[in-house]
């Protein structure tokens, strides 16, 4: 993996509408922001949004990026885009949640527990369900962009146990 690479993503851009006074729509906020490095390094965070709630209040005005969002939020919803250095990879994990990784540019390789391992390319789609996997950004050359959507679910039950969360 490289850190030393500058990330040749542009700053994402968030819109966020609400209401006035009179119920009538309005743009709330419009704004960029780069991504970060996170601790475990091998990637940069940006969080868009979060909810403490599933379904959403969306009479609650707190900013969701305002939120303490760790990979997910019990009982809620996190959308982040993860920027993955060359090379980068993330440990194997697994959440109590549904989560839709959109690659927007780039490939990510999905591993899961047992090896088998996928790539995934550009405008494609993973439904991650709660199983244990990891990330890994296959090019040592190149950026991975992805958006990740995480919304709270059950535990994953196997022969009557719940499978545990293993959060990085």
């Amino acid at each position: 993996m490289t850190s030393d690479m500058k990330n040749p993503f542009p700053p994402i851009r968030r819109v966020v509408t609400g209401h006035n006074a009179n119920g009538r729509a309005i743009i709330r906020s419009d704004e960029q922001f780069p991504s970060e490095p996170i601790a475990l390094g091998g990637a940069e965070f940006a969080l868009i949004w979060a909810t403490a709630t599933v379904p959403a209040d969306n009479n609650d005005d707190t900013d969701g990026r305002d939120l303490e969002a760790g990979l997910t939020i019990n009982q809620g919803s996190v959308i982040r885009i993860v920027d993955f250095l060359p090379g980068g990879d993330s440990p194997m994990h697994r959440t109590n949640s549904i989560d839709y990784g959109i690659v927007l540019a780039g490939e990510i390789e999905l591993e899961l527990e047992d090896g088998v391992k996928t790539i995934v390319g550009t405008h494609s789609i993973i439904v991650q369900r709660g199983t244990n996997h990891k990330w890994r950004n296959p090019s040592e050359t190149d950026f991975a962009r992805v958006a990740f959507v995480l919304i709270e679910a059950p535990a994953y039950t196997a022969n009557g146990s719940s499978l545990a969360e293993m959060k990085p």
